[in-house]
């Protein structure tokens, strides 16, 4: 029997998984996927759950069954390239003769002192979970600090804003003016909906500490009730510590057909490989079906592709809120009730046609 595992379930876990369950799957494979919760968990949306305007369930999507599947719940402490092994917490070792590691990401602190100790975080369910109940449980009029003014700060900031809106909201951005990788009618319209809405933007500022309740912008410290910090990924720590080639962000090196230079039964997915595009949940999702294929020609015996075509990404949608959003489509920027319109359905279709 060939012992398939996949570590993650995320957008790009699941959709490998996916595609291998309906692909004709070889009657002599098995699969494994080990996750540390139950479900697929829709990460773009743990904003909106951190901010307490969606409830925990209304951002789990239910994993497949099929005989050929096992899945085990626990935290994953160690990858032995060598033994082709993985090993766990409180639990036995899972061996493999194929891996996938779709672990994604964690914070980048970027050296900051004090951001691990006295921040929270939206990268992980649990995080999201704490930062909920740090956030909805402030006292009227208290302050909160979002370190890190890309799509999630941004995200929840202004969800948070609806959520709260007795709550001081203060949203420290690096640029001259906030998104700056998006068009500057795009930003303007982001800039002007705070400015509206009573979130402060705080342009051009520089995190040089974080104590308890207080973070240091440009060495002025700032008192904040709750800081919560959105200023930068790497790839999951476990996939850091592998002996491995990696880029700046820790994330894995690989060949044009998605494993290891050094080991071809290991492929790296998403946030923990190295890919010409930004991390995102689309990316994971596009790298996982040519990694899908990858696997079912070398099960059939046939040759791999001499090269894949580009990654062809949709574009960027965000949210302002439950009624205004934007969002990037092509190289057309949109503003406005359309592209929230447009995310809330894209959300709808996923959560209802995945697992």
């Amino acid at each position: 029997m060939k012992q398939v595992v996949i570590l993650g379930g995320g957008y790009g876990g699941l959709r490998i998984l996916q595609r291998l369950l309906t692909g004709d799957l070889p009657k002599e494979v098995h699969i494994t996927l080990i996750d540390r919760v139950p479900y697929h968990c829709m990460k773009t949306e743990y904003y909106a759950l951190a901010a307490g305007t969606i409830s925990d369930q209304d951002v789990r999507v239910p994993f497949p069954e099929h005989e050929q599947l096992s899945i085990i719940n626990g935290e994953v402490t160690g990858i032995n390239l060598e033994t082709k092994a993985v090993t766990m917490m409180a639990k036995e070792a899972v061996p493999y003769d194929e891996l996938i590691v779709a672990l994604g990401c964690e914070d980048k602190f970027h050296n900051v002192p004090g951001t691990k100790e006295y921040t929270c975080s939206i990268q992980s369910i649990e995080k999201s979970r704490q930062s909920s109940q740090l956030l909805n449980n402030l006292r009227h009029g208290g302050s909160v600090g979002i370190v890190g003014a890309g799509l999630s700060g941004v995200e929840l900031a202004s969800e948070l804003c609806e959520s709260r809106p007795d709550l001081k909201i203060m949203l420290f951005d690096r640029g001259e003016y906030i998104l700056s990788n998006f068009p500057k009618r795009l930003s303007n319209y982001v800039q002007k909906w705070f400015t509206e809405h009573g979130v402060k933007v705080i342009n051009r500022s520089n995190i040089t500490k974080v104590e308890e309740h207080t973070l240091y912008n440009n060495g002025e410290p700032v008192s904040c009730d709750v800081i919560v910090w959105t200023a930068g990924i790497q790839a999951h720590h476990l996939v850091r510590s592998l002996p491995i080639e990696q880029d700046h962000a820790g994330r894995a090196v690989l060949t044009k057909h998605h494993y290891l230079p050094d080991y071809d039964n290991v492929f790296i997915v998403g946030d923990c490989a190295s890919l010409p595009q930004a991390p995102s949940a689309q990316l994971a999702e596009a790298q996982g079906d040519q990694v899908a294929q990858v696997l079912q020609l070398r099960w059939r015996g046939e040759a791999l592709p001499e090269s894949f075509p580009p990654f062809k990404l949709k574009g960027v949608l965000g949210s302002l809120g439950k009624k205004h959003g934007f969002g990037l489509v092509g190289e057309r920027p949109l503003i406005g009730r359309v592209p929230r319109l447009l995310k809330s359905g894209v959300l709808w279709m996923y959560k209802n046609h995945s697992g």
